[in-house]
């Protein structure tokens, strides 16, 4: 196969959940990769109206409903797909629920609803996606992490912001603690379903902020400068490294955690 033909993803089915977010946010340029790779591409969240409305700007575009903290939701979400198209070849996990004002102190249901969706609800819509591959002994699953999955909060990207680090009350750890999980659940998937033929890898990348230039806010311009290349993800900076752990071009990857972070956690 000619390596540029390795990239292909024609004849897959792939779903992206959160895959019509914000215009160049990591889902919406997730699903536009897959798409030009040549993929079915589905995406889902609870949204109908944006996920209708994201869809209509590339004919064939599919999108479905689902709700992450839903399990019934979820085994209709993969019910769908495969009744439509007959199977699944490619699942990328980036819908994340963000619970608003997290702190440390806050009470444990807090924590837990976080951890229904952001956890358990991965780890159910994997399973579903995993059996119908099963079949056929083939499949892709990428979970979008973070680079915060491997580090620790920098206290440099805080200052004058009131956020996270620059106050005296500490802030929620369950996004560093869902993050990190993810990366080694990845590792654990990997484990158990490279004997079907079935990879899993997952994508920490940094911030996201396309406006970063025009009006950046002082966390952005930290965060930018704490990069080796002085910039955030942008649009299409995921859109390689997709296509590329979707694609046979990294048939021999599983297990692994591609990181596009601008080089913020190589110091």
């Amino acid at each position: 196969m000619n390596v540029l033909d390795s990239f292909s993803c024609k004849g897959k089915v792939a779903l992206v959940t959160g895959g019509a977010g914000h215009q160049g946010g990591f889902g919406s340029q997730i699903s536009e990769a897959l798409y030009e790779a040549g993929a079915t591409v589905y995406t889902a969240s609870r949204n109908v109206e944006k996920l209708a409305a994201f869809t209509a700007q590339y004919p064939g575009m599919k999108f479905v409903e689902l709700d992450l903290a839903d399990e019934g939701s979820i085994a209709r979400c993969i019910r769908q797909i495969i009744s439509q198209e007959g199977k699944l070849d490619i699942l990328v996990n980036n819908a994340v629920l963000r619970v608003p004002g997290g702190a440390w102190d806050n009470p444990m249901d807090f924590f837990d609803k976080s951890m229904h969706t952001n956890a358990s609800g991965l780890f159910l819509i994997t399973r579903l996606a995993a059996e119908n591959m099963m079949k056929n002994r083939s499949g892709s699953i990428i979970n979008i992490a973070s680079y915060m999955g491997m580090l620790g909060l920098d206290p440099a990207n805080y200052k004058n912001t009131g956020m996270q680090t620059d106050g005296d009350h500490f802030p929620s750890p369950i996004y560093h603690y869902e993050k990190g999980g993810m990366i080694n659940f990845t590792r654990w998937a990997a484990s158990v379903l490279g004997k079907y033929n079935i990879r899993v890898n997952s994508l920490s990348p940094t911030g996201f902020d396309a406006s970063w230039q025009d009006n950046p806010s002082e966390f952005t311009r930290n965060h930018a400068q704490a990069t080796m290349l002085g910039r955030l993800c942008n649009a299409s900076d995921l859109k390689g490294g997709i296509v590329y752990l979707a694609s046979e071009a990294s048939s021999f990857v599983t297990g692994t955690n591609l990181v596009i972070d601008g080089g913020y956690s190589a110091k």
